[in-house]
């Protein structure tokens, strides 16, 4: 064979070889649609999207939790959350999850908790035990004022804690905004209490408890109608 016809050979085997490589990384980038069966699968997180790459599900163990977002950013950046599953809408905003954690130091918690449009929880039924072994546990209620959004209590928190607050006391500042009109308020529990009651408690539109129906932890039932104050007006025992 001579040399020219050589040079001929190599410079189709080396296109040939190149069209193959092209084909094989364009047909990986073009499979858009891959299913596949699994007996078994160990993660640390799933993130669920759509096709456009909008986030709508994450299921996590603690150290990879999602810490939230609104309008498809995340609010308090390096924030700690224990496992489970949290849920975003088409804006990109959080609306609710399953979290749970337990352990002897630090007692133990299940939540699952439904939030309001563009603003936190308004409903959560959940389990909670401290260290001490008391446990709390049912469906709890709030109110929300739709005006303070979590985006503004973000920056209000940033601004409070940048004054030298400390979180806690940032966030009573906040609650207490509105001249006495809570931003949030519980208004209904029904379940059973740390105080061993079972039974359904109402508040008002302020938070304070205005009626309950509940047996005590003597097995007895009683019905009882607080004023504004939270004090009880009216009690009625069974006999």
């Amino acid at each position: 064979m001579n040399k020219a016809k050589e040079i001929f050979y190599l410079k189709l085997y080396s296109i040939t070889l190149t069209a193959i490589l092209l084909a094989l990384v364009l047909t990986s980038f073009t499979q858009k649609n891959t299913t596949g069966k699994f007996d078994e699968i160990t993660v640390e997180r799933i993130n669920v999207v759509e096709p456009n790459g909008d986030l709508k599900m994450v299921i996590s163990n603690q150290n990879r939790q999602h810490a939230g977002m609104f309008d498809g950013k995340v609010l308090f950046e390096g924030r700690k959350r224990p496992a489970g599953i949290v849920f975003f809408n088409e804006e990109q905003d959080e609306v609710g999850g399953l979290m749970y954690q337990g352990n002897k130091e630090g007692g133990s918690s299940w939540i699952l908790s439904v939030d309001q449009y563009k603003t936190d929880q308004v409903m959560q039924m959940r389990y909670l035990r401290n260290t001490d072994g008391e446990s709390r546990y049912g469906i709890q209620f709030w109110d929300k004022d739709e005006d303070y959004t979590m985006p503004v209590i973000a920056q209000k928190i940033d601004s409070l804690t940048k004054e030298g607050k400390g979180m806690g006391e940032a966030i009573e500042i906040i609650k207490n905004a509105k001249e006495g009109n809570p931003i949030t308020a519980e208004r209904m529990f029904i379940g059973k209490t740390s105080d061993k009651q079972a039974g359904l408690f109402i508040q008002d539109q302020k938070g304070t408890d205005r009626l309950r129906i509940y047996v005590d932890s003597t097995d007895q039932p009683r019905i009882e109608v607080l004023d504004n104050k939270g004090e009880v007006v009216k009690n009625l025992v069974a006999h």
